[in-house]
C-alpha cells in the first residue's frame, strides 16, 4: 500500500471545534457520569466527579454542546439555575432515561464546566415546548452585561461578569422529536427566534457575535436529507433572511440489523458494516455542502443599502458516533462498550471531518460520558477510559493544523486509511495510519516528497477486536509509544524520503514526522 503525502498540497484549517463533544441528559451522561453534587460519597470537585474532570482537562475539548439533544425540546432552563434545594423535580422520558430529574446540574454548572475545562460552550435552546420569551431570557441571563433584572440574578448566582455564550443552537433534529415539522414550518419559527435575539452591542450598525445554528435534516434518510435542505434554503430566498450561521447536520452510523452483533460480540462481516457505514458521512457531507451552495446562489440581490443578503452558512455535523442496537435495551439508557471497532470508526470519522475542513467548521462526538459512542464509561466511584478517548487524544496535534491532500499511489488494500497534516511553523506532519482489517497486519509505504524522519509513533491496538476497557481491566486497550527504529525502515523517493512501516490489525497509528 503506497500514499504519497505532498506537504504543499493543502486543503484548509482544521478548526479544533471539529473535535467537539456533546454532553445530555441521557442515561447517566451528565447525572452520575459528570455530576454527583457536593455532598456524594464519589471524590468530586464542587459536585462535578473528580475523575471525569480530570480527564476532560486532559481532553481539552475545544467546543461542548448542553443540554441537548433531543432533552432540549423539553427543558426549561429556569428549572436549572439558583439554590439547588429550591429547583423542580420533574420526569426525565428522554430515550428511556425513565429517572427523575432533579436538576442540579443547569445552565451555571454547565458553563463553569466549560470555563474549567477550556471548552466554548454551544447551549442548545427549547423551541418546541419553550418560548421567544424564554430563549430571549436565556441568553440575557447568560450574557447581559448591563444590570437588568436576569444580569443581576446571574449575578446573585455566583457569576457577576457575562458568560459571554456565543453560539445557540435553534432547535433540535426538527425533522422528528422535535416538532416533526417540515422545512417550511421550521423555517416560520426559525425566522421568529433568530429575529428575537438580542444582539448584546450598543451600536446600531455593529455585528452581533452571536452565532445562530439552525437545525439540518437527518442525515440517515438519503432522499429526505436533500428535499429538506433543498426546501430550507428555498425558503431563505423567498425574503429577507433571518440570522443564520450555522446548519447542523445530524448523522449515526447505525448498527440495528443484526440483533446477535452487540458492541462487544460480532463476526467479521459486523465489523466490516460497522466500519464501512460510518465513511458514508463523507459523502453527506459533500452533497450537503453542494446544496447549500446551490440554496445560497438563489438569494436574490437587497433591494435596498440598509439591507443584507446572506452569502455563507457553515455546514456542522452537531451529532455523529457509533449507535449499536443493544443500546436500545440498556440501563442506563444507551450506555454501551467500546472496542477497536468503534475506535477505528471514530479515527476514521475524525479523518473525513479534518479532511473535509473546508466544508465543515465544527463537529460532536455524541456522546461524551456513559452513552453511545463514549469516551468516558463510570461505574458507582470507578471511572473507565474507553479507546475512543484515546483516539482523540491521539488526535490532539491537528487541531489548528493545515490538513493536507493525501493520494493513494495504489487500490491494493481499501482498508488502509491515512490522513495528514501540516503544524502551523510547517516544520512537523502529523500522519495517522489507521488499519480497518479485523485480523490482518498491513505494510504501508509513505512517500514524501522532501527530506523527513519519523520523531514518534503511538500506536491503539489490542490482541483480539472484541476487548475493552472493564473497571477491572482499566488499561485493556491504550495508545503507546512504538519504537520508531524497529517500526520504520526509511528510503529515498525522488527528492524526498520513502517510510515504510508495518500497522497491526484493527489499530489507529499516528506518526510525528519532521521535515528536514
Amino acid at each position: 500500500m503506497s500514499i504519497l503525502i505532498d506537504p504543499k498540497r493543502s486543503i484548509g484549517r482544521i478548526d479544533p471545534k471539529l473535535h467537539g463533544q456533546f454532553i445530555e441528559f441521557l442515561g447517566e451522561c451528565i447525572d452520575e457520569g459528570l455530576w454527583v453534587g457536593e455532598d456524594s460519597p464519589i471524590e468530586n470537585e464542587g459536585g462535578y466527579r473528580s475523575d471525569t474532570l480530570r480527564a476532560l482537562r486532559m481532553l481539552k475539548p475545544p467546543l461542548l454542546r448542553w443540554p441537548g439533544g433531543c432533552y432540549a425540546d423539553t427543558y426549561h432552563w429556569r428549572d436549572g439555575i439558583g439554590p439547588r434545594a429550591d429547583r423542580p423535580t420533574t420526569f426525565n422520558e428522554n430515550f428511556a432515561t425513565y429517572e427523575l430529574d432533579h436538576h442540579g446540574f443547569g445552565t451555571d454548572e454547565f458553563l463553569r464546566l466549560s470555563e474549567m475545562v477550556g471548552a466554548e460552550p454551544w447551549i442548545n435552546v427549547n423551541m418546541m415546548s419553550g418560548s421567544v420569551h424564554e430563549m430571549r431570557d436565556w441568553m440575557e441571563y447568560c450574557n447581559r452585561s448591563q444590570p437588568t433584572v436576569v444580569a443581576k440574578e446571574r449575578a446573585a448566582n455566583g457569576h457577576p461578569a457575562p458568560y459571554g455564550v456565543r453560539k445557540w443552537g435553534l432547535g433540535n433534529e426538527v425533522w422528528a422529536g422535535g416538532g416533526t415539522m417540515t422545512p417550511g414550518m421550521y423555517l416560520d419559527e426559525y425566522r421568529r427566534y433568530s429575529s428575537s435575539i438580542p444582539s448584546f452591542t450598543t451600536d446600531v450598525f455593529a455585528q452581533s457575535d452571536i452565532y445562530a445554528i439552525a437545525s439540518g435534516p437527518d442525515g440517515n434518510k438519503a432522499m429526505e436529507r436533500v428535499k429538506w435542505t433543498r426546501d430550507f434554503f428555498a425558503g431563505l430566498a423567498e425574503y429577507r433572511q433571518p440570522k443564520i450561521n450555522g446548519y447542523d447536520l445530524h448523522f449515526y452510523n447505525w448498527n440495528i440489523d443484526n440483533d446477535a452483533d452487540t458492541p462487544t460480540n460480532f463476526d467479521e462481516q459486523g465489523w466490516d458494516q460497522v466500519i464501512d457505514g460510518c465513511l458514508e458521512l463523507e459523502d453527506i457531507i459533500g452533497e450537503q455542502w453542494a446544496l447549500m451552495k446551490e440554496g445560497l446562489a438563489g438569494i436574490p440581490e437587497p433591494e435596498g443599502p440598509l439591507d443584507s443578503k446572506l452569502t455563507h452558512v457553515d455546514l456542522i455535523v452537531g451529532e455523529w458516533g457509533n449507535w449499536h442496537k443493544q443500546a436500545f435495551f440498556a440501563r442506563p439508557a444507551l450506555k454501551q462498550q467500546v472496542t477497536m471497532r468503534d475506535a477505528i470508526t471514530t479515527a476514521l470519522t475524525l479523518d473525513l471531518l479534518q479532511r473535509n475542513c473546508d466544508k465543515v467548521t465544527m463537529a460532536c462526538n455524541a456522546q461524551t460520558i456513559n452513552v453511545l459512542n463514549s469516551l468516558i464509561l463510570t461505574e458507582g466511584d470507578s471511572m473507565t477510559l474507553t479507546p475512543n478517548f484515546d483516539v482523540f487524544m491521539m488526535y490532539q496535534a491537528h487541531r489548528g493544523a493545515t490538513a493536507l491532500d493525501v493520494k493513494r499511489q495504489d487500490s491494493q488494500d481499501d482498508d488502509i486509511f491515512a490522513f495528514a497534516s501540516k503544524s502551523a511553523d510547517g516544520k512537523t506532519l502529523t500522519v495517522n495510519l489507521t488499519n480497518a482489517h479485523m485480523s490482518d497486519c498491513a505494510n504501508v509505504c509513505l512517500r514524501l516528497t522532501q527530506p523527513a524522519h519519523v520523531e514518534s509513533i503511538s500506536e491503539l491496538a489490542g490482541a483480539d477486536p472484541h476487548l475493552c476497557n472493564t473497571v477491572d481491566n482499566p488499561n485493556t486497550l491504550r495508545a503507546h509509544p512504538v519504537d520508531v527504529d524497529l517500526a520504520v525502515t526509511e528510503g529515498s523517493y525522488a527528492d524526498g524520503t520513502e517510510l515504510n512501516i508495518t500497522v497491526a490489525p484493527a489499530s489507529v497509528n499516528v506518526l510525528s514526522i519532521r521535515l528536514e
